[in-house]
């Protein structure tokens, strides 16, 4: 449902305009919600914004559409017994009854034995990474943006196909403790797979930034259509061990893993890569390369994120891994109070060490081996080595004495970013890349073409 007015008509112009709730409509609103609550402990979280996508095929658009919506998220926690309910409706009515929802179904859930209090007022960074240019992108722009992409394709006898998506808006989480915070922000991802006439040749180019400004659909377009006319006529090569020269989208599809095994509870209950032999966890150990660091930022400019969680914990810089070795894993509120540690939230960006090679230069010194555009279809295998396999798609080639000599058919690989980063050789520039295999915008990452050995390839594909 659309939502409606949150306060009074004559505060509501900018807000509508813009789609999204400004600092002091979000406090209203929140306080508004609290003045129902009458739960031990009430949290409430309000998303707002406008979401905008275009999806276009075969040269032309065939989607396109944007919506304005705001929810209401109540949490009521009697003891240790908790639940929510969500509502788009912003009436006082509606309002009060979601808070009633909420505590009804509270009462009902059981207790949760690893139940947090809510936290106390704190205080937050400024979340950056507001674009006006992004704030601004709209139908019209989006379909300039696909025709920079179509009618050059068309043009060389290829068939485009791509999708935009943007999303302008604001976080808000309250409490009845009495803390506030809130942040806005902007996000914009561009994909196009571009095909050849004869169906044999397919490249693909994609970007994301907070940034529209920063992304440039004629770049996309050009890298597209040449890998596509390059990737014609495919050749198959045995399966087996090769070094690899990763494009940054391809380094992101497998980094951004690492991300999502940082946990520090499940390393310390012996259920990840990160558990140590023995038992604990590997903080303090050397996993990769010594070249290799990561880390996340919520005030990164190529990276920026909210600076709290969702339930209001503030958000600084946590470096994860420092030139190899494991500094830090992500602790929640209560493995953190177990473990007698202080919460280390994981944000939606990663950020990772790179060098000073073009990506020419990687494939330069390279006397065989293959070059990857991306991978996709992408699926865990061992959560104990955060081993995954997955496809690569859109501009497969082999690399013979320094230069590219064939287009290749697609492989199957089976892989851990952790063996990956371990057989390092090289590494160029990082980039902000779109490492999502939907062409949302998803996490934040900002990775550097590599050249890794030994990358394990098992089978081939022959699909295009």
């Amino acid at each position: 449902m659309s939502a409606t007015p949150v306060l009074r008509p004559r505060r509501l112009m900018a807000p509508a305009a813009a789609g999204y709730l400004s600092r002091e409509e979000a406090q209203a609103l929140a306080q508004r919600v609290l003045h129902f609550a009458t739960a031990e402990e009430t949290r409430v979280t309000i998303e707002s914004g406008v979401r905008g996508d275009t999806r276009f095929a075969v040269n032309q658009i065939s989607t396109a559409g944007d919506d304005t919506d705001c929810t209401v998220t109540v949490r009521s926690t009697f003891g240790k017994r908790s639940a929510s309910a969500t509502t788009n409706k912003l009436d006082d009515a509606a309002l009060r009854a979601t808070v009633e929802m909420a505590e009804r179904l509270a009462h009902l859930a059981p207790e949760d034995p690893e139940a947090v209090p809510e936290l106390a007022p704190q205080r937050y960074l400024e979340t950056l990474g507001w674009s006006p240019a992004t704030a601004a992108l709209d139908p019209a722009g989006r379909a300039a943006a696909v025709r920079s992409v179509t009618e050059p394709a068309r043009a060389r006898g290829a068939s485009a196909t791509g999708y935009i998506e943007s999303n302008v808006g604001s976080r808000t989480v309250a409490n009845s403790r009495g803390l506030f915070a809130y942040g806005r922000r902007t996000t914009v991802a561009m994909t196009t797979t571009v095909r050849t006439a004869d169906g044999s040749g397919s490249g693909w180019a994609g970007a994301q930034h907070s940034d529209w400004a920063r992304i440039s659909p004629d770049d996309l377009a050009e890298r597209a259509i040449e890998k596509a006319e390059r990737s014609r006529n495919p050749i198959a090569i045995e399966p087996g061990r090769y070094t690899v020269i990763l494009e940054p989208t391809a380094v992101g599809n497998l980094v951004q893993l690492l991300a999502f095994a940082l946990n520090a509870r499940n390393a310390d209950e012996g259920r990840s890569f990160f558990t140590k032999p023995g038992g604990g966890n590997k903080i303090g150990m050397k996993v990769v390369d010594e070249r290799v660091s990561l880390w996340s930022d919520p005030l990164d400019p190529e990276a920026y994120t909210y600076t709290f969680t969702p339930d209001g914990l503030p958000v600084q810089k946590t470096t994860w891994i420092e030139h190899g070795v494991v500094k830090n894993l992500a602790y929640d509120r209560f493995w953190a109070a177990k473990q007698g540690r202080e919460p280390t939230p994981f944000i939606g960006s990663l950020h990772m060490s790179g060098g000073d090679a073009t990506l020419d230069d990687l494939i330069a010194s390279t006397d065989r081996g293959i070059l990857v555009t991306r991978f996709w279809y992408i699926r865990p295998v061992d959560p104990r080595t955060i081993l995954y396999t997955g496809l690569t798609r859109d501009g497969t080639f082999l690399i013979e004495n320094g230069k590219i000599t064939h287009a290749v058919k697609n492989l199957r690989y089976n892989e851990s970013p952790i063996f990956m980063l371990n057989n390092l050789e090289a590494m160029g520039r990082p980039v902000r890349v779109s490492a999502s295999e939907d062409g949302s915008p998803g996490l934040a990452i900002v990775v550097p073409p590599i050249k890794a050995r030994d990358f394990t390839f098992t089978s081939l594909s022959d699909a295009i």
